[in-house]
């Protein structure tokens, strides 16, 4: 992080105010993990403090700064400086009846800062005679203020006249009520601080996606926002996350409390284990990820966009899946053409309610709306998919194909599957495909293969990529796995279907398949 400077000429640097505030850390505070002994600052922690605490009001005297966002992967110090942050705006910073908080989602994690800043309290004398524990409230007492660990799980905190506020890991807040119950109550300070510690996160309609977004955008113009600090330390979307120059630029305390042949440790499974590689990257690079474990990756995705007319494949054999939706899910119909390269060339469809496009949350509305827009997904009347409507759809983009089968979940299928058997298609081209790990196992594990060698070919369909780009994964213990949505809450209907189709394809010609029948036979391909 740079020194800070003054464009406007409202401001000015305190070197003594700077002075004391990094001073107090090893005058005042000690390690209480890992290593003991005084808190030494490290020079990027050195360099945020004295920023923070030297910058000043050329006609108030009063803080510059009242917002700090610090964005760096873990183990490089950030949750103690945050502890020696909340503990020098309580006891040294001459607030009358100051009140800091730190705010984090979990109780547990709300209690890491507490546990941190009470034992350097404990180890103090001086401080130890200022600030009474209360362990059991995860509280700091002292003559006329508090110190308060808060989490989002107790719900929203009104009525409070924050002093200080420091915001542990905001990637996982899960809204944006405990960040504006605190806001609100700034006004009452005459300099308060909002403090936000974090690793990168995945989740892009956050909090903390909006303030990375924003840090950014003054790291690059202070001008926008002189009273914003930013201090992020990160790897750059383009670089080489397997190179140890890029941990380095990373991570400030790369072989000092980060050791360097953990990284490398970390790395070598990332590298071996896909589903590693977006934890890694965002964890100790600081990467903001599209999803938290990335099984799919979106580069070799992209590479494999082909320019192709969908009219060239008019009776050419293929096979579909069809991904039928809830109430609030997308409905998802996709071909999938063997190809002669021992690959394949897939074309999707999409349907939604738009009544359920209007109850989704903003992001995902306006997501939702734009896709339709540009044509690359429908939005029906109502608030469910007609299925009159979506089987006479199947049925008239089917019809210039040669589709042999289609694969479909048969849960909540039985209305579609009645009327496309009465549109024409024959029922033993409709195939029952529940979503298991049976089903889904050989298609996906050969999606992988051939995103790996550049044999799975689309036309860059924006729908189907942000599906393909929402996709994890769930393992058994026998080493099969199927896609999943994990803890994101959007959509993977598209690939869904698409798997269903490549396993049909993967299929045809055997003499059994792991796809039942009505009746619960086995069929013969």
């Amino acid at each position: 992080m740079p020194q800070q400077n003054d464009s406007s000429g409202r401001w000015y640097f305190d070197p003594d105010e700077a002075k004391l505030a990094v001073d107090f850390f090893p005058e005042m505070l000690t390690h209480v993990k890992g290593r003991s002994g005084a808190f030494e600052l490290r020079p990027w922690q050195a360099n945020l403090v004295g920023n923070l605490f030297g910058w000043k009001d050329k006609e108030t005297g009063l803080r510059r700064y009242r917002y700090v966002y610090c964005e760096i992967p873990r183990k490089n110090g950030k949750t103690t400086l945050a502890a020696g942050v909340l503990l020098y705006m309580l006891l040294v910073d001459d607030e009358i009846g100051a009140e800091v908080y730190s705010a984090a989602t979990t109780r547990d994690q709300a209690g890491l800062v507490y546990e941190i800043a009470a034992k350097m309290v404990t180890n103090n004398p001086h401080m130890k005679k200022l600030a009474k524990r209360l362990d059991s409230k995860k509280r700091l007492v002292t003559k006329d203020g508090f110190f308060q660990a808060c989490s989002s799980e107790a719900g929203a905190v009104h009525g409070t006249k924050p002093h200080c506020v420091i915001f542990d890991e905001l990637h996982e807040q899960p809204n944006r009520e405990l960040w504006e119950a605190f806001q609100t109550g700034f006004g009452a300070r005459d300099q308060p601080l909002f403090f936000s510690i974090t690793t990168a996160g995945h989740d892009r309609s956050s909090i903390c996606w909006e303030q990375h977004q924003y840090a950014r955008a003054v790291e690059a113009n202070p001008e926008l926002d002189e009273r914003y600090l930013p201090a992020l330390y990160a790897a750059e979307p383009e670089d080489d996350w397997t190179s140890e120059a890029v941990w380095e630029k990373a991570n400030p305390c790369l072989d000092v409390s980060l050791k360097r042949d953990f990284l490398r440790g970390e790395c070598t499974k990332a590298q071996e284990i896909p589903a590693l590689e977006n934890g890694f990257r965002r964890l100790h690079l600081n990467q903001w990820t599209e999803q938290e474990s990335r099984i799919i990756q979106m580069s070799a995705w992209d590479d494999c966009k082909t320019e192709f007319n969908p009219e060239d494949y008019h009776g050419r054999t293929c096979y579909a899946g069809l991904d039928l939706s809830s109430t609030r899910d997308v409905t998802a119909y996709t071909l999938v053409f063997p190809e002669d390269d021992g690959g394949a060339t897939v074309l999707p469809w999409f349907w939604i309610p738009e009544a359920n496009v209007s109850q989704r949350a903003g992001r995902d509305q306006r997501l939702i709306r734009n896709f339709a827009e540009r044509g690359s997904v429908e939005m029906t009347d109502g608030n469910e998919v007609d299925v009159r409507y979506l089987a006479d759809r199947i049925t008239e983009i089917s019809r210039p194909y040669d589709v042999r089968h289609i694969g479909f979940d048969p849960w909540n299928a039985s209305g579609v599957t009645q009327l496309l058997k009465e549109n024409g298609i024959p029922d033993h081209v409709l195939l029952k495909m529940p979503q298991t790990f049976g089903t889904y196992n050989e298609p996906f594990k050969k999606l992988l293969s051939m995103l790996a060698t550049g044999k799975i070919h689309h036309d860059g369909n924006e729908v189907l990529r942000w599906m393909a780009s929402n996709v994890a994964h769930k393992e058994d213990p026998s080493g099969n796995i199927r896609p999943d949505k994990g803890k994101s809450a959007e959509k993977i209907d598209g690939i869904c279907a698409m798997l269903m189709g490549l396993g049909l394809l993967i299929h045809y010609g055997s003499d059994t398949s792991v796809y039942s029948t009505e009746g619960g036979g086995v069929v013969l391909f």
